[in-house]
């Protein structure tokens, strides 16, 4: 019997913030770094390539409170951390208005508080996203990274978000991490607001993902590893 090829390799482009800090409160932010490293780590192991890219360019923020968390324990979140050569990924990411352009087979939008600053509105990100979108390709986000989607239109020129079944960071966990008095706004608030039908899990830190047709979203860290699953499940049946 001969042997099955192997499946063809995917382009992913993971975007992440460059937000460091909550503009008005000053607390340090960035990037939660385990809603990277447990995609990254699924995906690439599927065979796939990955693109990282920052809306500013350069070292990406990490968040403190993502390295060793009491409320969400990340795992072998740390242990990359350590890694100098994982973490050289994010020493000088390139800027993502420099791949606005590259075709990409799916697309992730990371997490961290800092997206909240620097997802909304940005046009670059729209811009990707509107393309994907309508070639059909897979669209992922988790948990603040939905963020991304606020503002953003599909190629008729309707909301991203309008009619489409969405999960993301829920009011209840945003105070359990303490941060619902220094955000800029209510993610879950405004993800309705544009349209979007939002659920979340009956727990608060509870792994949830929905997807709706090529749109995959987790609610919270722990919801990391499976949009990954999911991704590489789409991208395998779309062979």
């Amino acid at each position: 019997m001969a042997k099955r090829s192997p499946e063809p390799a995917k382009r992913i482009l993971i975007v992440v913030t460059s937000t460091d800090e909550y503009r008005d409160a000053g607390y340090r932010t960035g990037l939660w770094l385990g809603e990277l490293t447990h995609f990254y780590d699924v995906v690439t192991e599927a065979g796939h390539e990955v693109v990282i890219a920052s809306t500013a360019g350069g070292r990406v923020p990490i968040d403190p409170e993502s390295l060793g968390s009491l409320v969400v324990k990340m795992g072998d979140t740390d242990e990359r951390y350590e890694d100098r050569a994982f973490m050289d990924l994010l020493s000088d990411t390139t800027r993502l208005r420099d791949v606005a352009r590259e075709d990409f087979d799916a697309i992730y939008l990371t997490g961290g508080h800092g997206t909240m600053f620097d997802f909304p509105g940005n046009a670059d990100l729209a811009g990707i996203l509107r393309r994907l979108d309508g070639q059909g390709r897979i669209i992922s986000a988790v948990c603040h990274g939905p963020a991304g989607f606020l503002g953003a239109t599909r190629a008729d020129g309707k909301p991203f978000l309008d009619g489409r079944k969405v999960t993301g960071f829920s009011w209840p966990e945003e105070k359990l991490a303490g941060r619902n008095k220094v955000v800029p706004f209510r993610l879950d608030e405004r993800l309705k607001a544009e349209g979007a039908s939002y659920t979340k899990a009956l727990r608060p830190m509870a792994s949830k993902v929905v997807t709706d047709g090529n749109l995959v979203t987790g609610q919270n860290p722990a919801s990391a590893e499976g949009v990954a699953k999911q991704v590489v499940k789409l991208l395998k049946k779309a062979q």
